[in-house]
């Protein structure tokens, strides 16, 4: 893990692994599905959409798209280039935290699509937010900017 003064983990990514975070994950996930599902003009369907469209956008820009820590660190500059996910166990592939934050996607995607009952544009809506939410957490893309997307 990439660490700041005297040796202590950067802060960006040790909250990932915390006691009760993942409890805590998938109550949050859980309370946006039950806040959507208390609109009175969304089905079911549809609110499982949405969770899954809101917590995947929400994960890219919070884990892919924003770079460097929040707090005041010692480590010369080594997580300034470095986005949270790349942070996350010292960019250790397949860890338990990381196993997790992908698992999440893929099954919020396996509910919206039972729910839907397939629906062709749900499913289509829900493959492509399952992409934005799976695809930059794999070891491929790990430290590899898109078209040169967030380089600097």
């Amino acid at each position: 893990m990439i660490s700041s003064s005297l040796g202590a983990p950067n802060p960006n990514a040790l909250w990932l692994n915390s006691r009760g975070m993942w409890f805590g994950y998938v109550l949050m996930v859980a309370f946006l599905h039950f806040l959507l599902m208390s609109v009175p003009f969304i089905t079911t369907g549809m609110a499982w959409t949405l969770t899954h469209l809101i917590h995947n956008v929400g994960n890219y820009v919070m884990f892919h798209y924003i770079k460097g820590t929040p707090y005041t660190t010692n480590d010369q500059g080594d997580a300034r280039r470095l986005t949270s996910w790349e942070q996350i166990d010292n960019g250790d592939q397949y860890t338990a935290t990381r196993k997790f934050l992908i698992a999440v996607p893929v099954v919020l995607f396996l509910l919206a699509s039972f729910y839907t009952i397939n629906s062709f544009n749900h499913s289509v809506v829900n493959l492509l937010v399952l992409c934005i939410g799976v695809l930059p957490k794999l070891p491929y893309f790990h430290r590899f900017r898109l078209f040169g997307i967030n380089k600097y």
